[in-house]
């Protein structure tokens, strides 16, 4: 049986300041060990607060968090950097920094106060970037990567982290198509072969009705969790992306455009 390595209970997320803004109440939300769970919704509908609340990073405004069995409160900071691994939307720039060193980040919450690296560190760090592919750029510096090769390093920092759980916010952004697909196979294969839990926000609407366990499909004003085919079949991606220049084919589960013609 798959461990749960997070649950919510009547759960609400949203903003304190400059005023509360409760963006979605009640949540009651389960994340498995092994499994690979996207988050859906469009634009401002709360996906990235969702994961910060869930990380410990922005104050929960109802209900409570379990991650590993333990109180979201009891968490400290390093705890929670080998509990948790955050790869965030935020396009980062290192300069004369290599490869190597941006992923040796991913073990910090384990070393001394001195920052030092163990020899085992450094085994883990090597194995992080062989499992994204990117071992033989360890030399290269970061800056000099393309957008795909830079999302690998990112990814491979946070499986340096060695963390039962992983959240990644639109992990596929600036990405090419390709790029984008081996992403989201990478990602789904470690889920599994590693069993950790990881969550993605994505706009990738199709690769994740092919590859997710789990879709947390997240409106303005609602929430459903489900299996990719029982959301398609129930109709509830109709009623979230609806808009007069699409329809959501539940029998195919594929978007329709309606194209107007001029003239």
């Amino acid at each position: 049986m798959p461990h749960n390595t997070i649950q919510t209970g009547s759960l609400s997320i949203g903003y304190l300041e400059p005023q509360k803004k409760v963006l979605h109440k009640d949540l009651s939300l389960c994340l498995s060990q092994g499994s690979f769970t996207a988050l859906l919704g469009p634009n401002g509908c709360g996906k990235s607060t969702l994961m910060r609340s869930l990380s410990g990073s922005l104050s929960l405004l109802g209900g409570n968090v379990t991650i590993m069995d333990k109180p979201l409160h009891d968490y400290t900071p390093q705890l929670m950097a080998r509990t948790i691994a955050f790869v965030s939307t935020e396009r980062f720039s290192l300069d004369k920094t290599r490869v190597k060193d941006v992923v040796a980040m991913g073990r910090y919450p384990y070393t001394d106060f001195m920052g030092r690296l163990k020899n085992s560190d450094y085994e883990i760090i090597e194995e992080s970037l062989s499992l994204v592919g990117m071992s033989a750029f360890a030399e290269r510096f970061f800056n000099n990567l393309s957008d795909g090769e830079k999302q690998r390093v990112l990814i491979a920092k946070a499986l340096a982290q060695q963390t039962p759980i992983v959240f990644l916010d639109e992990p596929t952004a600036h990405l090419d198509l390709p790029n984008r697909i081996k992403i989201m196979i990478m990602l789904r294969q470690m889920a599994y072969e590693k069993q950790k839990a990881i969550l993605l926000s994505t706009h990738e609407l199709d690769l994740a009705l092919q590859m997710a366990d789990t879709i947390w499909l997240m409106g303005k004003e609602r929430f459903i969790c489900g299996e990719p085919k029982q959301l398609v079949e129930s109709g509830a991606f109709s009623d979230v992306f609806s808009d007069p220049n699409f329809t959501f084919v539940s029998k195919n589960g594929q978007l329709q455009i309606e194209l107007k013609i001029n003239g």
